[in-house]
Parts: structure tokens; sequence; C-alpha cells
């Protein structure tokens, strides 16, 4: 029979990223029940900021600037981006509202995009982290109207008498029914019904109404005189819409294989509540089925979900914490720059032996142990403009102060194996026997160095 604390734990893995060190005391004393409701209270929503003082960056109109004015623009939008990446990250580390921020990471890969104008990254960032828990028709509408969405999949360019199908297409296929449930036609027919949807550049939404196609369409079998809203609209009617998500909610918060009977009846639930998130979850995470022991640990964190964890656990004081933009890129993982439209892998796509090898010394670099002994590939796109000399100097060795006296206080007649692992490890004797000996340090630090760390 799983133990309480283990439950607790797996709650924490998956609801959040992971427990944090000050609710450890209170992890090991609260039932699964009351530790639910501490993610389920209501707090207000901050949003991530940025320094935007300068507000002329126009992403629109950089085809008409000189090279040396697009350059500079470019470079300041690099660094903003920088900048809510770090703020994000900062959110998971040590936001309350864990849910929240999990649900925004999820959703965050669900509705990838990847932009360079800073303004237009933190509105979409800022509309899923306010919809994360809410109605997946309002995230679906102020996602798919965001300028970052909009520029990303090209639809200012889809006009009347031209239509650009790729917004169209990657809304069904990607963001809600998936595969299998719409023709070509259908298709071209919401081409046809998003055109002039477009923004302006301080990422408000806009409808041009001259580019817009006025004409009739037919759309899943409706046809009308459809604009985008109306199409929107016909895809949440469909039961395949709340199928696909809720499978993909699956996958992420229980287990990379589905159960089919589960998905359904979670689907119906999720379609009957109106698109209902927060009522989904709270049916996920209160189910007894989610805590059987072939649900927990059975998954593989991927690179933000470790880093966050590790943060979470070590309370540590980063002197530049532009570096931890290299180890996104080094295991895979960079926020705001999803390799495509399709966002990021899961499960063993995040292992190789390479990865695996850097996710394995993370803890002891971090605690300078050692230094890096690798570097990112050179990719101005990626790096986010930190191939610059300046900034890349120095992130070999981190500099990272970790606050050793609270954790050492906080483990005190604790092991390291029971709060940091999910599933037993192959091998213990050695770290036991230096917690034994009074070495906590090095046995949290051996811990989270084991192949089962990288499990959730």
């Amino acid at each position: 029979m799983v133990s309480e604390f283990i439950k607790n734990k797996h709650l924490a893995n998956r609801a959040g990223f992971g427990i944090s060190l000050e609710q450890i005391s209170a992890f090991e004393r609260l039932s699964t029940a009351e530790v639910w409701q501490t993610y389920t209270r209501t707090r207000d929503f901050e949003q991530i900021r940025f320094n935007d003082t300068d507000t002329d960056a126009d992403y629109v109109t950089l085809s008409k600037l000189n090279a040396g004015a697009k350059k500079q623009i470019q470079q300041r939008n690099r660094q903003q981006n920088i900048e809510i990446n770090l703020n994000f990250l900062t959110a998971m580390v040590h936001s309350e509202d864990q849910l929240r921020e999990k649900m925004a990471f999820f959703w965050h890969g669900h509705f990838a995009s990847r932009v360079v104008n800073s303004t237009f990254s933190a509105h979409i960032l800022n509309e899923i982290r306010k919809n994360a828990l809410g109605n997946f028709r309002d995230l679906l509408f102020a996602v798919s109207k965001a300028p970052a969405m909009l520029s990303f999949l090209n639809n200012q360019q889809n006009k009347k008498g031209h239509p650009n199908e790729n917004f169209a297409r990657e809304v069904m296929e990607l963001f809600t029914m998936g595969r299998g449930h719409y023709t070509e036609a259908d298709v071209r027919e919401a081409a046809r019904a998003f055109t002039g949807w477009s923004y302006d550049r301080d990422a408000r939404f806009m409808e041009r109404k001259k580019f817009h196609d006025p004409g009739m369409k037919t759309f899943l079998g409706k046809t009308g005189n459809f604009d985008g809203n109306d199409i929107l609209d016909i895809i949440l009617e469909q039961p395949a819409t709340a199928r696909f998500i809720t499978a993909k909610l699956y996958r992420f918060l229980v287990n990379e294989q589905v159960d089919n009977e589960l998905v359904n009846r979670l689907s119906k639930q999720f379609y009957d509540s109106g698109y209902d998130i927060k009522k989904l979850l709270d049916h996920i995470f209160t189910a007894s089925w989610f805590y059987e022991p072939k649900n927990i640990g059975s998954k593989i964190k991927s690179p933000v979900e470790l880093i966050v964890g590790i943060m979470r656990m070590l309370p540590m004081k980063i002197e530049n914490p532009e570096h931890l933009i290299v180890y996104q890129k080094l295991l895979g993982q960079l926020l705001l720059y999803p390799p495509n439209v399709a966002g990021w892998p899961s499960g063993k796509a995040w292992i190789d032996s390479s990865t695996l090898l850097l996710r394995m010394q993370i803890p002891q670099i971090w605690s300078g142990l050692r230094p890096l002994d690798r570097s990112p590939q050179q990719d101005d796109d990626l790096d986010m403009g930190l191939k610059q000399k300046r900034k890349l100097k120095g992130f070999k060795n981190p500099n990272m102060s970790i606050a050793w006296p609270e954790v050492e206080a906080a483990f005190a007649g604790k092991e390291p194996i029971q709060l940091l692992l999910q599933k037993e490890p192959s091998f213990k004797q050695h770290i036991l026997e230096k917690y034994a000996a009074g070495d906590i340090r090095m046995s949290i630090i051996e811990t989270m160095s084991m192949p089962e760390y990288q499990l959730c």
C-alpha cells in the first residue's frame, strides 16, 4: 500500500515542481487531501514582467529600418526575452501558486510559439498563465488572438483571395482536435474565416476588415458566414477536442501510457463541464487511480522540471542568472523557444547518452564540486544573444551559493533518499553510509545525482 507521504510527493511532482525545502515538514504531517487543498487555494495572479523602458521595438516595421537600427532592436528583444525566461523560471521555483505555474508550463508547450518580439512573448505567456486554470475556451480564444501566435503561424499573411492555411491547420491539428477529425476542405474554409486576424505593435489583437473574406463557408458540416470566432466555437462543440486535450493532459500529469477507458471518462466530464480546466484537474488529482504504484515515478522529468525541482530543494544565490539559459539549452528545453509549433517532446526523448550524464552531474556542478565540461552549440537565435562573449564568460563555473545550513536543518533526522526519490534506488548503501557519518551535504548531492532522481 502506498503511504500518505509518497502520495504527497507524487502530488507535488505532478501538480507542481516537487517539494520545496520549506514544505518538507508539512508534507510529512498533512494528508493528501489537505495537500491538494493547498494547491487549489485561490491566489492573486501576478504577471511576468520585464524591463520594457524601450517601447519602440516594432517588430512589424523592422524591414523598414537600416541594418544598424534593426540589429539594436533585435539585441534588445533578445535581452528582454532572457529576462522573461528567467522571470518565468523564478515563478516556477518560488511561487506558492504551484498548480498555476505547472499548468502554465504545460500550456506554454501545448500552444507553442517562438517570436523575437519580447512584448509579444510576454503577452502570450501572461495570457497562458492567467487562463491556465480557467476555462479552455477562454484560453483557446486568448492564445488564438495573441500576436505571438498569429505572427508565428503567419496569419498576418492570411488575406481575402490569398488565404494562408498555416494558422487554421495548426489550431485544429495541434491545439484542439488532432489529426483525423477534419478534412483538407475544412482547413481551407477555416483559413478563409481567419482572414484579417492580425495585431498592432503594442501586442493588441485587431481585425483588418478589408482583408476578411465575408463569403459563406462550410466547416465541419456547418454552413454560414463564419469568422474566426465561429470557427473556434464549432471546434469546441466537437467531443474530439475534449478527448484530445484530456489525453495530452493525462500523458503530462499521470502516465505516458494512456488508459483509454479513464481518458474517455475524463474527457466526457471535461466536455460536460464546458471545458473547466480546474474541475478536470480535480478529477485527476483526487482519484485513487492517480496514486497507483504504476503511476508513481513513471515519468522522466523534462529539463525545466529537473532544474526547477533542484532549485526548490536547494535554495541558492546565483551570481549570473543568465547562465541558467545555457543549462536549458544544453538539456534541450529553452523556455520561449520550442523547437517547432508541436512543442517539446516528452518521455524517453529527453534522455540520450549525452544529456543523461549532464543531468546527473548538475547537482555536483551547481554545488561547486566540478565544472561544466561542455559548451552549447552556437546559434544566435537560440542563444537569445548569449553568444556575446561578455555573457558567456565564466558560465562553466556558475558561482551558485547554496544555503547549506538551511538545507541541513530541514534534512535533520531525515534520509535524503526518502525525501528526494519516488522510486527505490538500485544502490543506496554508499549514500546511507555518508548520511550516517553526518555528511548530509554529500548525501543530498549524490542522491540528486542518481538515475532515479530523473523520475517523477
